[in-house]
């Protein structure tokens, strides 16, 4: 998760907002870093877990992402989580809630839906209130 507080800080940095993601093979080997870049690139789906799964799948020449975990600051959105079940990442690993926009238990719970064909294993609160007081600091300073 630390790697990926480093990631945000590069976004805010670029005028974005602080999310941070990293990817993790099987075996725990970072595989590829993301950070949002929506600002720097005028891509609205250019959120820190997509741009993390682009990379990573690059890496390995292979769209299925099996046995990888992403780590990220901010729950994932209804987007993202449909890109970690596409993906096929085994476990997603989130920081701070966000009870605006969180679909991975706080407000919807797409990535644990019985009808999709994957289900990523979920784990939430690491580093919580680090995540959290990063993007808090970032929406104060606007």
């Amino acid at each position: 998760m630390r790697l990926a507080l480093a990631e945000a800080e590069l976004a805010a940095a670029g005028g974005d907002v602080p999310v941070g993601a990293v990817l993790l093979s099987p075996a725990g080997a970072l595989l590829a870093t993301g950070h949002n870049e929506r600002e720097a690139t005028g891509d609205p789906t250019a959120h820190a877990e997509v741009v993390a799964i682009r990379r990573a799948a690059a890496e390995l020449g292979e769209w299925r992402l099996t046995g990888c975990t992403l780590v990220v600051t901010l729950e994932p959105c209804t987007m993202c989580a449909g890109a970690l079940v596409q993906s096929r990442v085994d476990r997603v690993v989130f920081g701070a809630l966000d009870a605006k926009a969180g679909a991975a238990g706080s407000l919807w719970d797409v990535v644990r839906d019985r009808r999709l064909n994957h289900r990523p294993e979920v784990v939430h609160g690491v580093l919580a209130e680090e995540c959290s007081a990063q993007l808090t600091r970032f929406f104060r300073d606007r």
